[in-house]
């Protein structure tokens, strides 16, 4: 039968005793604590704890006794009496105090150093991030050449998945966003070469833009929004629950299982896709000049046939597998860096939609060189 715990304090000279006696435990506490806290003992500067008559003392004793101390303002405890695990106990209460933090007055970063260490931290971090993407790139390089070694790898299930949910479910919005971009761009050459009288070169204008740019940018654009968006919050909300770190356990690799087939799924739909937004691209030129420049639809086509270069389609379509591959990879790898919060989920998000149009844009524009020095 556990002895109720009893105390006494003397004060004098602004110095404190606490005598306390019987079972200071977890079980007990609860007969002496709220009188123990609210105990009057003003102007004490040190306080000295007689355990001579303790029998059972815990760290539930300990913590209200180091409380009791703390909130009166007194640093340390004077321990009389006691065996040495309850002097450890005391102790270590001691040790979990909050530290007061010092305030420090916030100045706001002004001058040239502070613009070039704000410079230097962006460029550090814009380094580290292409450091990282690239070996991500080059792990899913390799990963996905082991599926194709070994095709029991794959997963095939997820693999159709992804291609339906990413690639067949977008092609209505592909398919309209394209026929009407095909039919601004004719709208916006037919406006601009009537002024030189040159109004059926329209047909050539919307030709090579569709093919060569705005049909495999477009789509990328598309994806990037939202397929990529997509795996970011997938695979996101799997390292909320822990699934992912459950299948680490389970001796699952995340990028066989996750990566691989989110990275083929796009490389094989991204082309399709991009086929598409061309032949609608095309379309809404095509109507667009039917209706607005009285260009025969028939024309229309033998024209870009005769005097648009096969070259141009292409080159296009040589951009697809590359966009898609951006798309998967910032996605997937977005998604894995998703911490335990709602918070982290959402600026993965979007981060990873920044960065996959970032790196489209770029991608594209380097393409654009690369095509140009070599006369396409």
């Amino acid at each position: 039968m556990p002895t109720a715990p009893r105390y006494h304090l003397n004060v004098t000279d602004h110095r404190a005793k606490l005598v306390i006696e019987g079972d200071w435990t977890v079980h007990t506490l609860s007969a002496v604590q709220p009188e123990l806290s609210h105990l009057e003992a003003a102007d004490v500067q040190a306080l000295e704890v007689d355990l001579t008559g303790v029998g059972r003392f815990d760290t539930a004793a300990a913590f209200l006794i180091d409380r009791f101390a703390c909130v009166r303002g007194i640093d340390a405890i004077e321990v009389e009496g006691g065996s040495d695990g309850m002097r450890q106990l005391l102790t270590q209460a001691a040790s979990l105090r909050p530290k007061p933090q010092e305030e420090t007055p916030h100045e706001e970063p002004h001058g040239l150093v502070d613009l070039l260490e704000r410079t230097g931290r962006t460029t550090s971090s814009l380094v580290n991030e292409v450091v990282d993407t690239l070996a991500f790139f080059g792990e899913t390089l390799m990963s996905m050449f082991m599926a194709l070694v070994r095709p029991t790898r794959m997963r095939w299930t997820a693999l159709v998945a992804v291609m339906e949910d990413s690639g067949l479910d977008a092609v209505p919005i592909v398919a309209f966003l394209s026929f009407f971009v095909g039919m601004v761009i004719a709208f916006i050459g037919a406006s601009t070469l009537s002024e030189f009288g040159a109004t059926i070169f329209t047909v050539e204008l919307v030709g090579i833009a569709v093919l060569r740019e705005f049909g495999v940018v477009l789509t990328a654009v598309i994806l990037a929004g939202r397929t990529n968006s997509a795996f970011t919050a997938q695979i996101g909300a799997m390292r909320m629950r822990q699934e992912v770190d459950a299948m680490t356990t389970l001796g699952l690799d995340p990028m066989d299982v996750l990566v691989v087939p989110r990275a083929f799924a796009m490389l094989i739909m991204t082309p399709v896709l991009t086929l598409v937004a061309m032949l609608f691209g095309v379309g809404g030129g095509a109507f667009v000049s039917w209706v607005a420049l009285d260009i025969n639809p028939t024309v229309f086509f033998n024209r870009i046939q005769e005097f648009v270069p096969i070259e141009n389609f292409w080159v296009g379509m040589s951009k697809a597998p590359v966009f898609g591959m951006i798309v998967a990879l910032v996605g997937c790898r977005q998604g894995l860096l998703v911490g335990g919060s709602v918070q982290s989920l959402g600026r993965s998000t979007t981060k990873s939609v920044v960065q996959a149009l970032f790196s489209v844009i770029v991608i594209d524009a380097l393409f654009a060189v690369f095509y140009m020095e070599l006369g396409w």
